[in-house]
């Protein structure tokens, strides 16, 4: 089959590579009809995340049709034929993790949780296409999949809306979701979003539908601000402005009740001495992480808020302003999302039309054009926002 493989630092490659199997009774195997290109992704191919090796299928945004599943498979939970969505977290639905339903946090799914238990102090979840750190599970940038725990994690699709309007229940509008849900947002809430990517976007969304007064947008791209602000949120370019000046004149003084950090540690800086200094850092490995956003947000915020931090972070961060995150009774929520508490009320949310996840794709191609579609969202040419391949 073909599929979209690491090849290096700053590379991916289309490959002819073998056709997934069935090696549990619970797995079964998928049938790609639509995968997307993650800002997480971006990690992997910019060398952020350790154990990535050459060849290794990317991918963690995926839906399609099942063509075959292991004997332990439930018919009644799925059978071939059945048009389902995959969570990006693999969770074995019956550990401790799994029924607190901390699915990202699930204690089985792992093969090489001992190599994650050295990196966080305790084990995650598989990860499908991320790296060897959260199990070395082919991803679903490709033509078939093999799904683990089948069971447990794919959502049936059983009307009949478009590969578009359910494909991102996989990752990112549960992401930005959870985003929100974790500020525990009151009808009165500012709340301030950093990174109008496509998780910021849909935590913008979400802030909204689950009752903000004002929703603003954090970004330097003008074409990710227009679309938050025709979303309907306020946008704020961090090139033009100083982001928590402007906050307080949006807040009378008091800073967003609550911010969420949706870039995560690859962060950009509107100030070109205080980028050079974590690029730098980064770059001879002193540090793992670009944490602008995260520090900004937490210096914004109101005394006594929260910030909730969906971005990604791999490793280790320099200058986390502490005194003010304690001093100032902020709480700090994070997490990998946990999709399959989300994937079945988003989507009715999505069948009576209170979020449209369609208004982020700015691109479709095929998927042996997967390389150019990670060169145009990359380098945010052609205004791109997100890409859906089709294998």
């Amino acid at each position: 089959m073909r599929a979209n493989t690491w090849a290096g630092r700053n590379k991916v490659e289309v490959r002819d590579v073998p056709d997934p199997t069935i090696l549990n009774r619970r797995d079964a195997i998928v049938r790609i009809t639509s995968t997307a290109i993650c800002g997480s992704d971006l990690h992997l191919v910019d060398g952020y995340v350790p154990t990535m090796q050459d060849g290794d299928v990317m991918g963690h945004e995926f839906m399609g049709e099942v063509v075959e599943v292991g004997a332990g498979v439930d018919p009644d939970r799925l059978r071939v034929g059945d048009r389902i969505v995959v969570p990006f977290p693999i969770a074995c639905g019956a550990c401790a993790a799994c029924a607190a339903e901390l699915y990202s946090c699930c204690e089985n799914s792992n093969p090489n949780a001992g190599v994650a238990e050295k990196m966080f102090g305790h084990p995650v979840a598989g990860i499908f296409g991320y790296s060897h750190l959260t199990g070395g599970f082919a991803g679903g940038q490709a033509q078939y999949a093999r799904v683990p725990f089948a069971d447990v994690g794919p959502l049936k699709i059983e009307s009949d809306l478009t590969d578009e309007q359910v494909l991102f229940l996989s990752d990112i509008l549960p992401t930005g979701y959870m985003g929100a849900e974790m500020c525990d947002i009151q009808p009165s809430d500012v709340v301030a979003v950093w990174g109008a990517g496509p998780v910021g976007q849909f935590a913008m969304d979400s802030a909204r539908a689950l009752g903000a007064a004002k929703v603003i947008a954090i970004d330097k791209e003008p074409y990710r601000l227009r679309m938050a602000e025709r979303a309907g949120h306020t946008p704020v370019n961090f090139e033009e402005v100083d982001v928590r000046s402007r906050l307080l004149e949006l807040t009378g003084g008091r800073g967003p009740d609550k911010c969420i950090d949706a870039v995560g540690l690859e962060a950009s800086h509107g100030s070109a001495h205080i980028a050079a200094y974590d690029r730098v850092k980064q770059a001879v490995r002193s540090e793992t992480e670009r944490p602008h956003a995260l520090r900004q947000a937490i210096l914004s915020c109101r005394s006594g808020g929260v910030v909730s931090v969906i971005g990604v972070y791999g490793g280790l961060l320099d200058k986390f302003p502490a005194g003010a995150w304690m001093n100032r009774s902020l709480t700090l929520r994070t997490g990998q999302c946990h999709v399959q508490r989300y994937m079945k009320p988003l989507l009715r949310r999505i069948e009576r039309g209170e979020f449209d996840p369609t208004r982020i794709i700015t691109h479709t191609l095929p998927l042996d054009e997967a390389e150019r579609g990670f060169e145009l969202f990359k380098n945010k040419q052609d205004d791109c926002e997100k890409v859906v391949l089709k294998p």
